[in-house]
């Protein structure tokens, strides 16, 4: 047994308690919902929303929609657009995706969830 052990070191519990740090810092980063105007629709689940003095990019979190080239994509977008561009909106961060976009459920300021109100009228799964 070396000094380390005999003194309570443990590399296995250094270890977690470093990854434990990790993962709350992160978790305190992505967790950081705000509210700003919709200024962009890209296609019909992402958009952009005025953060400060700049765009973010957001996903809408847990649809899936068609896109431009498909059947359904122009109105799927026309769609996204009328319930939020030019208007303010929560947004409620889950995480972000391997693209680095953030995922978000979108809440305008009478509560409806505009992910949930696209997948009820039949543009997106």
């Amino acid at each position: 047994m070396t000094a380390r052990e005999r003194a309570g070191f443990s590399p296995l519990r250094s270890l977690s308690g470093s990854l434990l740090f990790v993962f709350l810092v992160t978790a305190q980063v992505v967790a950081a919902d705000f509210t700003g105007r919709v200024v962009g629709i890209i296609d019909g689940d992402t958009i952009e929303v005025l953060n400060g003095h700049h765009a973010d990019r957001i996903r809408l979190n847990g649809i899936d929609y068609p896109e431009k080239g498909q059947a359904f994509g122009k109105r799927a977008k026309q769609a996204a657009s009328a319930l939020t561009f030019e208007k303010e909106v929560t947004l409620q961060i889950h995480r972000h995706d391997k693209y680095k976009r953030t995922l978000a459920d979108i809440l305008l300021l009478d509560g409806t969830n505009v992910n949930q109100e696209l997948v009820k009228q039949g543009w997106c799964w």
